[in-house]
């Protein structure tokens, strides 16, 4: 008997620590699917890119923003200052801090919960009647029966709470979270690069109303060349003051188109200082040159377009999330386990409170598990799965609509370049058609309404081949934008990220 006796407590040790390694075991583990990347549609090459040679190849330098390709000093400073001032990225980026901090959230219920109280209790009872108090450690004493009598207790202990993540239900939840948060972190950098494509856009648009400006000064001053031609011929008694009245119709409804690109221009100025975190009564915007140069990105191929764009990486994150929530809905079907346990003194009086005569303490594991809840959980795996279903076709559908932007933008491109060729053509003609015209009205050999006629043509088709120009540029803009501006999925797993790892 003896023998055995001191035997025990080794026996019992080893039925623990058993015991531990098989709970450790089922806590490796997590109930249901392991997320694996689903499949998108893909095509080996863009069908709009085959056989096109951009006149103007342009490469994004690694370490440069895509902006630099357009090499513009007052682009490169404005571009800068969407990063610190822009206020819808800010909402953004605040997002993304809320989406990190739930993984902690969720990650903090992985490990035990535990507290402190202190407490001190005056209780009396009526004569007779015995008395029942109750500690804040949740120990009950009984005192016996008297006239009116009263007892002080004084209390202090710990109490803790540990739900064992058996089933992986809280692991599943932060995997849940992290996926989240790396999908709100594209969301940033989708934010980030739409501010930025929407500012160059209209940062090359304002550049081209400052053009049309010049081609309508241009033109005013030429019409005012030919109303001074005009006057000349009536006094001249060669033709009469109609010729006079058209030229002047000709020259003031110039004036006033010139008037209104005033308005254009003034509304794209206003949307850059709001894009950079600026009234718009703070920014004033010179005018400048437009550039007829327009460079083109090379498409590259489009499977790796998967890995630039960060709305397609913010939808594929949903799908991780989707599939990780599948499994804390099947945890659902599991019993909790939850171990609990307190210690701590009870003693009348508060000198040695803390002696071991004083101690109380409690431990135990609980068990819970839903019976019968109606068909609920059967319900919640039944929607986890749906909202799976619903992130991956979102995804495959992300995906489509990026290979139609970027087909879209390589026809434009191709088709625009074409055209403007064809544009600049015309408008060279047009210019030989007015000279040539205006000096047969001089001489005599035609009327003034042919003049109206060749300079009206001319005037319109300068603005056509700007209007061309200016959207090559936009398209350019645009096309970057599609191919991710130089973003790549890889970063969200960077350490400034501030995702967690799992």
């Amino acid at each position: 008997m003896t023998h055995m006796m001191q035997h025990r407590p080794f026996t019992n040790r080893l039925r623990s620590l058993a015991a531990g390694t098989a709970l450790l075991a089922l806590a490796a583990c997590a109930v249901g699917p392991n997320y694996h990347r689903p499949d998108a549609p893909t095509a080996p090459a863009y069908k709009e890119d085959r056989g096109w040679k951009p006149a103007t190849p342009g490469e994004i330098a690694a370490d440069q923003p895509w902006w630099s390709i357009y090499n513009d000093p007052l682009l490169d400073s404005l571009e800068r200052q969407v990063e610190v001032s822009n206020q819808t990225l800010k909402a953004d980026e605040a997002a993304y801090r809320s989406a990190v901090d739930q993984v902690g959230i969720d990650r903090g219920t992985l490990f035990p919960s535990i507290s402190a109280n202190a407490g001190v209790t005056r209780s009396g009872s009526a004569s007779g009647v015995n008395q029942a108090i109750t500690t804040s450690s949740g120990t009950t004493v009984t005192t016996g029966p008297g006239n009116n009598s009263h007892r002080t207790t004084y209390s202090a202990g710990a109490q803790a709470s540990w739900s064992i993540d058996v089933w992986g239900r809280i692991r599943r939840l932060v995997e849940s979270d992290v996926a989240k948060a790396q999908a709100s972190a594209a969301d940033v950098a989708a934010a980030r690069l739409s501010a930025q494509i929407t500012l160059a856009e209209d940062y090359f648009q304002l550049r081209a109303a400052d053009e049309q400006m010049r081609l309508y000064q241009t033109e005013i001053d030429d019409f005012k060349n030919a109303l001074t031609i005009t006057q000349n011929q009536v006094k001249a008694g060669i033709t009469t003051l109609a010729d006079v009245y058209a030229a002047e119709t000709q020259l003031e409804s110039t004036q006033a188109s010139q008037v209104g690109v005033q308005l254009t221009r003034a509304k794209f100025e206003h949307a850059i200082a709001v894009l950079i975190g600026k009234p718009p009564a703070e920014l004033g915007i010179d005018q400048g040159d437009f550039t007829t140069t327009v460079p083109v990105v090379p498409a590259g191929i489009p499977s790796a377009l998967l890995e630039r764009r960060p709305d397609i990486a913010a939808a594929e994150r949903s799908v991780a999330s989707a599939n990780a929530l599948v499994g804390v809905a099947e945890a659902a079907w599991f019993p909790s386990v939850t171990l609990n346990g307190s210690y701590g003194f009870s003693s009348g009086v508060l000198p040695g409170l803390l002696r071991a005569k004083n101690a109380l303490w409690s431990f135990g594991p609980s068990l819970a598990e839903n019976v019968f809840n109606g068909g609920a959980t059967l319900a919640l795996n039944h929607q986890a799965r749906d909202n799976y279903d619903e992130a991956v076709a979102s995804y495959r559908q992300t995906v489509l609509s990026a290979f139609q932007s970027v087909e879209d933008d390589l026809v434009t491109l191709r088709v625009l370049e074409q055209q403007g060729q064809l544009q600049d053509l015309a408008v060279k003609d047009a210019r030989l058609s007015e000279q040539l015209t205006l000096n047969q009205y001089k001489s005599g050999i035609v009327v003034y309404s042919s003049v109206i006629t060749v300079q009206t043509t001319r005037l319109l088709d300068e603005i056509t081949l700007l209007s061309i120009q200016s959207q090559r540029l936009v398209s350019s803009v645009d096309l970057i934008s599609q191919l991710g501006g130089g973003w790549d999925a890889a970063q969200l797993n960077q350490a400034d990220r501030g995702v967690p790892s799992h």
